[in-house]
């Protein structure tokens, strides 16, 4: 465990006012939020990673296309 000092704003300072255990509250609260922007960085990346091979996709397409048709004729 490590105690911290933190300031927050008087409205959710406010809030906290009814929660018996803040300190439970406020850490629990930090790790949903950590695991949200974890897996916001992911779908980040994962699209970055669909966008590049994008065009690669589309060319083996069109390749694979020419071949098929070649062998209907």
């Amino acid at each position: 465990m490590k105690r911290l000092n933190i300031i927050l704003p008087d409205d959710v300072a406010l809030a906290l006012d009814g929660i018996p255990d803040k300190s439970r509250f406020i850490a629990q609260a930090i790790r949903e939020k950590l695991k949200r922007e974890g897996r916001k960085g992911l779908e980040v990346l994962l699209e970055e990673g669909y966008r590049a091979t994008s065009r690669e996709d589309h060319e083996l397409d069109e390749e694979w296309k020419d071949v098929t048709l070649e062998n209907w004729r």
